[in-house]
């Protein structure tokens, strides 16, 4: 028995529920993916899953291995890359990604320059509204915008953007320009399913410390940022989006920005890893390569406020 791929097929069906899941994602056939588990409670001599028809669960053991197992597959990857030359010096292939026009305007530039700069390291960018899961997708760094959860992610800000609410001019000259969030609920919007809550939108209150939400008249719900400006740009209605995203239009006069005294507190954006054990050389080079940079970026839009 090849002990370690065991052990590889077992946390994918510990961490899938199922085998079937676990079989999709390894792209193993099924019959294979049980075989190898079960080979592995008899060499162990003890059972590490329970089976049932509606989803696997793991006994104490099942449990207590599955997080040996992970160090140990953890602790062969970082000595396959140290031994192909990743701790060594920068190469191999980088794996990163981004929310969709974040990455488009900020990200892809910078990897372009840093391609130039390393030779010997080829970039994957995979750019996405949905935060992907770094380790499950076997993804090295990801740019994250908002508060991060308690994941154990290693994190580094980079700056900030902000919620805000703009319109076409002509779109205003028809409708007015809103003096208060409240004017929002008797005018045309459009909204963007990415956030929270595409028809509730909130913003600062008058009273430090508090928040006011406002339910806002849908004429038009896009599932994209881009697709949420191009119609607010065509004169469909007001549109809610993050600063980055809607900066462009703004410059070129297209949308005009409202509600600025309303808008809440900016929202971090941070590259972030999942920092386990020694950095590889690709990982950290790029860290400090695209760190600076972002900043820069970042700042100016905050200084054109």
């Amino acid at each position: 028995m090849d002990r370690l791929d065991a052990m590889s097929i077992f946390v994918a069906t510990a961490e899938c529920g199922s085998f079937s899941a676990a079989s999709r994602k390894l792209d193993v056939p099924l019959p294979t993916v049980s075989r190898k588990v079960s080979d592995l409670e008899t060499h162990l001599k003890t059972r590490l899953l329970i089976r049932s028809t509606r989803k696997l669960s793991l006994t104490e053991a099942g449990a207590a291995y599955l997080s040996a197992c992970k160090r140990i597959l953890d602790e062969v990857g970082n000595a396959e890359r140290m031994a192909s030359g990743e701790f060594a010096a920068p190469r191999g292939e980088l794996v990163l990604t981004a929310p969709i026009v974040f990455g488009r305007l900020h990200v892809l530039p910078i990897v372009s320059e840093f391609l130039a700069e390393y030779p010997e390291i080829d970039v994957k960018l995979v750019l996405s509204d949905r935060n992907l899961p770094l380790i499950d997708d076997q993804i090295d760094m990801a740019v994250r915008i908002g508060a991060l959860p308690d994941s154990g992610l290693v994190a580094t800000r980079v700056g900030s953007v902000t919620r805000v609410v703009c319109a076409s001019p002509a779109y205003l000259e028809s409708n007015g320009t809103p003096k208060s969030p409240a004017d929002l609920e008797q005018l045309p919007c459009v909204t963007f399913e990415a956030f929270a809550s595409a028809s509730a939108w909130t913003f600062a209150a008058a009273d430090a410390g508090r928040s006011q939400i406002v339910h806002v008249r849908a004429r038009l719900t896009v599932n994209t940022a881009e697709a949420a400006i191009d119609a607010a740009i065509s004169g469909v209605g007001l549109v809610q989006v993050l600063s980055y995203q809607s900066a462009q239009a703004e410059q070129q006069g297209k949308l005009i920005r409202v509600l600025r005294k309303f808008e809440r507190e900016p929202l971090p954006v941070q590259l972030v890893h999942a920092g386990q054990g020694q950095l590889p050389l690709k990982l950290r080079a790029f860290l400090d390569f695209a760190q600076p940079r972002l900043k820069v970026a970042l700042g100016d839009r905050r200084a054109r406020r």
